[in-house]
């Protein structure tokens, strides 16, 4: 529990309970909440502190206590007096519930990054409410950006929450695409808050619940084909709804479903003709390694994409992302060559004399052929 609860400063009768010598039914009858005798506020301590306990039949008590606690002891218990940490413990399960969040949010005492726990994890109504109050946003940025990831947050919400930070000069590390959006949002009009979902909301929401609806294994399957009569890579059937609402949707809102979206969506997204939609696609926290190997080996995302994955480290480990930066024209000169030299010999020879890959790279795999001793050829 961070911070951790004082226990010397509880009623006698709660800091026995939370006294690791004391006996084990005294503790179980604490973390179920029996606990005659105790203020609301020092029960719901117990209760927190034994959630974390070392003890596993214990803290599985306390949990299940927590997750189903009484309405009485919450109302007494959520006052002023009551610890940071135990609110801390307390909150997150409660971040569908617009009552008792508003009650939660209310207390002085509150930590910010208990806030921020919450945000991530809160329903549509209860992150309209933490949005509402600017002053911690900006005095705690992470909660903007915990809510900007989290997919129930409105978009137009999402919007004014980056036009605040842009407005204020604070940059959002925790969005991996941040300047990307910030970009975005400078082109387009911020919407004042509504009591209703807007439309750019109802898009956001209605992407949403058709990309669940369309899955996409990367370890398997991708989102685009090679036409063999233009060249070209098209969308195949499976993913072309999602697709054509995807090309509904304003830059910034295509910039924070490739954030936030599924794999199918990073996918599709990635090849977008707008730079800052593609880099925040391959920027996404969730994106898997065998989506980066499919995006390293095509043609038709940016030169933009193809840098942030070479200047990935975890991602340049993986031998085949190495070889498809290498011989992919779209990877700039500077990063290919750079990892020339970690590709393998029969590589080194099938680049050196390739048709498909510039001049540049065919002659630095030579060059690097000759260093090693070996022919081209």
């Amino acid at each position: 529990m961070d911070p951790p609860v004082d226990v010397t400063k509880l009623s006698p009768a709660a800091a026995r309970i939370l006294d690791p010598k004391s006996p084990a039914p005294i503790r179980q009858m604490g973390a179920r909440g029996i606990a005659p005798g105790l203020k609301p506020a020092d029960a719901l301590t117990v209760i927190a502190v034994l959630a974390e306990s070392e003890d596993a039949s214990v803290s599985t008590l306390a949990r299940a206590t927590l997750d189903k606690l009484a309405l009485p002891l919450l109302t007494a218990g959520l006052n002023p007096d009551l610890h940071p940490g135990v609110i801390a413990v307390i909150a997150p399960r409660f971040a569908h519930d617009v009552a008792m969040m508003e009650r939660i949010l209310a207390l002085p005492q509150i930590a910010l990054p208990t806030i921020a726990e919450v945000a991530s994890k809160a329903s549509e109504a209860v992150a309209e409410l933490i949005a509402t109050n600017e002053e911690r946003l900006l005095k705690f940025p992470a909660i903007i950006e915990k809510l900007y990831l989290n997919r129930a947050t409105r978009m137009s919400t999402a919007d004014r929450m980056i036009e605040l930070a842009v407005r204020n000069k604070i940059e959002l590390t925790g969005i991996p695409a941040f300047k990307e959006a910030a970009a975005a949002i400078a082109e387009e009009l911020i919407a004042e808050p509504t009591a209703e979902p807007n439309f750019d909301d109802l898009q956001f929401i209605a992407t949403e619940k058709l990309a669940q609806a369309i899955q996409i294994d990367p370890t398997q399957e991708d989102t685009h084909v090679l036409d063999p009569e233009t060249g070209e890579e098209v969308a195949v059937e499976k993913v072309r709804p999602l697709y054509a609402q995807l090309a509904t949707l304003s830059v910034s809102n295509r910039i924070r479903r490739a954030q936030v979206g599924s794999s199918a969506e990073r996918m599709l997204l990635v090849r977008d003709a707008d730079r800052r939609v593609a880099v925040a696609a391959i920027k996404n926290p969730s994106i898997q390694e065998a989506e980066v190997v499919r995006i390293s080996a095509g043609r038709s995302a940016s030169e933009d994409v193809m840098r942030v994955i070479a200047m990935n480290r975890e991602w340049t480990r993986h031998h085949q992302i190495k070889l498809n930066l290498v011989t992919n024209p779209r990877c700039p000169f500077a990063f290919a060559a750079k990892l020339v030299p970690h590709l393998r010999d029969h590589e080194l020879k099938l680049i050196a004399r390739s048709k498909n890959v510039t001049g540049a790279i065919a002659q630095a795999a030579r060059q690097q052929l000759e260093r090693k001793g070996q022919k081209p050829a």
